[in-house]
């Protein structure tokens, strides 16, 4: 005797119930993780304050705490950048994950729909765990070159700031940003090329997209270091913003107006101490 299939009404209901169950966790870890950046765990003022404290860029507010890189402290950097990663761009991710959900409860892996979009998430977020560490490895080096304030973590100089800034112009204009961004804007294409069965196959999906999503954002994850890794003007205005990079395809001069708009604003920090010197 077969089993009769299920009716159209309890497709929908399952489906309901893993987007729910999916879009829970994604909102929990997202409050989470703004909660963590905002209340600057383990740090000696919260985003708050340093945001409060905030200078112009290339001239931060100088104090006189002074920074030991010892493995406690690097920990708590990385775990700094990597939760603050996690709480700017999982928003933008969540319709991918979601999708993702979706077609995995329609095909072969439908029992488990929910977990494996998890697992997709958990390999989204490993990829920015990978630009957090390097991001705490730039953050020292700035550190000991001099050119980053270490208790404000922004960079000192307007020169280096406005380095930086044309740096993520230059790479808004690239072919590399471009190729990375049409991925991120075709969740769909992307899961159809790369739905694979099983947990590890959800995880590399998730990692992958991740990678794109790296390759998409990390010049503009940079720019914290000129406005103030922990100014939550910036975290939240480049949230923002890479969020209406990925969901308004049809805006497509969104990504050249910004990247001529930072190197016009990177060229005007470099210039202006010389002209006023010269």
């Amino acid at each position: 005797m077969t089993t009769p299939p299920p009716r159209p009404g309890m497709v929908d209901l399952a489906l309901q119930r893993d987007r729910s169950i999916v879009l829970i966790c994604v909102l929990f870890i997202i409050l989470g993780a703004s909660w963590y950046t905002i209340a600057g765990i383990g740090m000696d003022m919260t985003a708050i304050d340093m945001t409060r404290m905030a200078g112009p860029i290339g001239d931060p507010m100088q104090m006189a705490i002074q920074v030991h890189w010892t493995l406690e402290y690097t920990t708590l950097i990385f775990l700094m950048w990597w939760v603050m990663m996690i709480a700017m761009m999982t928003p933008s991710a969540a319709p991918t994950v979601l999708l993702y959900t979706a077609i995995k409860r329609v095909g072969p892996d439908k029992a488990n729909a929910s977990q494996l979009g998890l697992f997709f998430l958990s390999g989204y977020l490993v990829a920015w765990a990978v630009f957090s560490l390097v991001a705490t490895g730039a953050q020292w080096l700035l550190e000991v070159l001099e050119l980053s304030d270490g208790p404000m973590m922004t960079v000192r100089s307007p020169a280096a700031a406005g380095c930086v800034l044309i740096a993520a112009g230059v790479y808004q204009l690239s072919s590399l940003k471009s190729a990375c961004l049409r991925h991120c804007r075709s969740p769909a294409q992307f899961l159809a090329e790369h739905n694979k069965p099983g947990s590890y196959g959800a995880f590399r999906a998730g990692a992958l997209h991740g990678a794109y999503c790296l390759g998409c954002c990390w010049a503009l994850m940079l720019l914290l270091f000129a406005g103030g890794v922990m100014n939550l003007y910036w975290i939240v205005g480049i949230a923002i913003y890479v969020a209406l990079e990925k969901l308004m395809p049809r805006a497509t001069w969104l990504v050249p107006l910004t990247g001529v708009a930072l190197i016009v604003m990177g060229i005007w920090l470099i210039a202006t101490p010389l002209i006023a010197t010269g």
